[in-house]
Order: structure tokens, then C-alpha cells, then sequence
């Protein structure tokens, strides 16, 4: 098994922060909606840090598939916050097309690229993060109905 180095340690904490933050979100969700509605502003909040450590693994040398994850989570975050807190629209049910593709595509690949290098850096963490990405997606999903 290889030492992490900083700029690992950096990407490590970023992504499980992130993943525990919305299995936080996703569980407040499904037991009181009100409650998660007035926090979930601190789900897309974290695109701020989460483009600041893309741009410091850049400044490092990374690989472009350690630093994407937090350039699409800063993007799905600005779309996020517009089309539910600042003009907040009914995109959900019915489906509104244009918004819940990108929103999604953001999503679910901002999401992956914080996963799949897991793997190059440690690959337990590789697991951990898949079962927290399972939990969250559960939570999610089962808190639209």
C-alpha cells in the first residue's frame, strides 16, 4: 500500500466530505423536508471549497481525473443553487428536461470522478466511498417519494 501524499490526503478529505455531507442531507430529507430545505444551501456551498482544491491539485501536477471532480461539483452547485434557491422552479415532477439532464450528468459525474481515482490512491477508500455513494443514492432517491 502507498503513503499518501498531500495533495492525496487534500483529494481524500474533499470527496468523503462531500459524500458524508449529502448522506447527511439526503437522511435529514427523508425524515423532515422543511428542516433540508433550509440547510441545503451548505450542499451547494461546497463547490467553493470543492473548485479551490481542484485548483490547488492542479498547482500540484495532478492528473486532470483528480482535479475534474471538483470543477463539476463547483458547476452542478452554481446550477443547483440557481434552479432551487435563488429562482427556485418545479423541475422535478413533472420532469422539466433541460434542467434535470445537466443537473444529473453534473451530479452523478462530479460524484464519480471524486470515486473512481479512490482507487489509484487506496483502494479501501475505493470501497468505503462506494457504499456511501450507494447510501446517499438510496436516501435520495427514496426521499422524492
Amino acid at each position: 500500500m502507498t503513503t499518501m501524499n498531500r495533495t492525496d490526503r487534500l483529494f481524500v478529505f474533499a470527496a468523503f466530505l462531500i459524500q458524508v455531507v449529502l448522506v447527511i442531507f439526503f437522511a435529514l430529507r427523508t425524515r423532515n423536508l422543511t428542516a433540508a430545505l433550509r440547510v441545503g444551501w451548505i450542499v451547494y456551498a461546497l463547490g467553493i471549497p470543492a473548485v479551490v482544491v481542484s485548483v490547488l491539485l492542479i498547482r500540484a501536477g495532478r492528473p486532470w481525473f483528480v482535479w475534474l471532480a471538483g470543477f463539476l461539483y463547483g458547476a452542478w452547485a452554481v446550477f443547483g443553487y440557481l434552479v432551487d434557491v435563488a429562482r427556485p422552479l418545479e423541475w422535478r415532477s413533472p420532469i422539466l428536461w433541460p434542467v434535470f439532464l445537466p443537473y444529473v450528468l453534473l451530479y452523478l459525474s462530479s460524484l464519480m470522478f471524486y470515486w473512481w481515482p479512490l482507487a489509484t490512491i487506496r483502494r479501501p477508500l475505493w470501497f468505503v466511498y462506494a457504499v456511501l455513494f450507494l447510501v446517499s443514492t438510496v436516501l435520495n432517491v427514496s426521499s422524492h417519494f
